[in-house]
């Protein structure tokens, strides 16, 4: 059986041809990348995908949507594509189509990673019976789970990147305060400081108190972001410049950034894991933890993911694990496509 995975953003597409045999496992048969600006529409992208790929109409299909799906459509934030589930099967003669949220696509994902796309980080007491959480630090902060249901998984996506950031210090509550101001908005969502965005405005708070020096080459790059405030697409990602010069431990700014970053995206975590027990596993997405996996592996991330009072010796059973496969969400279009 012949399948269509889709992985759909605002600035690129990935298409993937796969198939679906008595062998174990989903097998790639041709993928291809897309600027998504250049098309009017899905339509055209995938009928240009199969004519390349020289391969038949797939029976299935499934595309993950960067942004929310609603009674199978969507819309896209950064495009103006409208999709529809019964438009697109018509077009494209594809007799099953299904839309999901990319968090969810990364959800099916893990049930198609082996064990060289993870990296644990605690190994914990596996339960195969238990639920499976999924959170992930990016552009924003996704969060999920997964149930078990008999001899498979339901997944489920949340909006829980959007509950209340929660300071535990005194830094903490002083950089809370910082972004209230800044922004003249009553609360400050847990996102705001746990993502891609986060870390730059968390560099912000640090430099405007003087924590330590800027970088000349750093500070240059957070100045053009600074100026660019608004744009849907900005010619400068300081977050990954910021967490690469950590790495490197050759700037004490950026050090300091990713350490609060890291308090802060483990101390959620494992309000995650309290709320759902996932003795099947916590699993670390996104596209940020991969780059930054020197520091997480420094262990300020668990610390503060089991911090919890008498409830540290149930977090320290849960087993953690990041993500290594940036092509999570794609793989896991392909594991839903194969249900449906």
């Amino acid at each position: 059986m012949l399948l269509l995975a889709g992985d759909i953003g605002g600035t690129k597409t990935i298409l993937r041809l796969v198939e679906k045999s008595e062998r174990p496992g989903l097998h790639t048969v041709y993928e291809e990348k897309y600027r998504s600006g250049d098309y009017p529409d899905l339509v055209p992208m995938v009928h240009e995908f199969l004519a390349k790929a020289k391969a038949p109409t797939p029976q299935k299909a499934c595309f993950a949507i960067a942004g929310p799906v609603v009674n199978n459509t969507a819309k896209l934030t950064n495009l103006v594509w409208f999709l529809d589930t019964e438009r697109l099967q018509q077009e494209l003669g594809i007799a099953h189509i299904s839309l999901i949220n990319d968090f969810a696509a990364v959800g099916y994902g893990i049930l198609g990673l082996d064990v060289l796309d993870l990296q644990a980080l605690q190994t914990g007491k596996l339960n195969p019976q238990a639920p499976i959480a999924i959170i992930g630090a990016g552009t924003g902060l996704g969060q999920g789970f997964l149930v078990k249901q008999e001899s498979s998984y339901q997944v489920f996506p949340t909006e829980g990147g959007h509950v209340d950031f929660a300071p535990r210090t005194e830094l903490e509550f002083q950089l809370m305060k910082y972004l209230l101001d800044k922004h003249d908005i009553q609360r400050v969502s847990v996102e705001r400081v746990v993502s891609g965005m986060g870390i730059v405005s968390i560099y912000q708070f640090l430099r405007d108190r003087s924590f330590a020096l800027e970088s000349p080459e750093i500070a240059k790059v957070v100045r053009t972001w600074e100026q660019e405030a608004g744009r849907q697409e900005k010619s400068v990602d300081p977050g990954a410049m910021i967490g690469s010069a950590a790495v490197e431990k050759s700037d004490r700014l950026s050090e300091k950034t990713m350490e609060l970053f890291l308090e802060a995206y483990g101390a959620e975590a494992g309000n995650l894991a309290l709320k759902l027990l996932p003795y099947g596993g916590l699993y670390i997405a996104g596209g940020i933890a991969p780059k930054i996996l020197p520091l997480i592996q420094e262990g300020r991330f668990l610390l503060n993911f089991s911090q919890k009072g008498r409830m540290r010796s149930l977090l320290e059973d849960i087993p953690v694990y990041i993500i290594l496969n940036h092509h999570v969400g794609l793989i896991g279009a392909a594991v839903a496509a194969s249900r449906l």
